[in-house]
């Protein structure tokens, strides 16, 4: 904070730099050390929400992708599917080729 600056501006700038409240994360429930979120995918994770203050337990996720689903929000089992093909133009009726 320097000396001229207001506190309500310096407060401002410090909320923002602050983990929002209700950001979820996703710890694997094995002991031993936290290594990356991919590390051993089929072990369940516990899902805690970040109050502003602390992480408080949510959820229990059954698996690694489970854990994602929930993070990310997806519904459903999470394969995008292209959207219906149209159906193909017909061609035109008469002549279509110069001779």
């Amino acid at each position: 904070m320097d000396e001229d600056e207001p506190l309500a501006s310096w407060a401002e700038r410090r909320e923002q730099r602050l983990r929002p409240v209700g950001q979820l994360r996703a710890v694997r429930l094995a002991g031993g050390r936290q290594r990356g979120a991919h590390v051993a995918p089929g072990e369940p994770r516990l899902i805690v929400r970040w109050d502003g203050y602390q992480w408080l337990p949510e959820t229990v996720a059954e698996d690694y992708a489970a854990a994602q689903r929930i993070l990310h929000g997806i519904e459903g089992d999470g394969v995008r599917r292209p959207p219906h093909a149209a159906p193909r133009p017909r061609k035109a009726p008469g002549r279509h080729r110069r001779s």
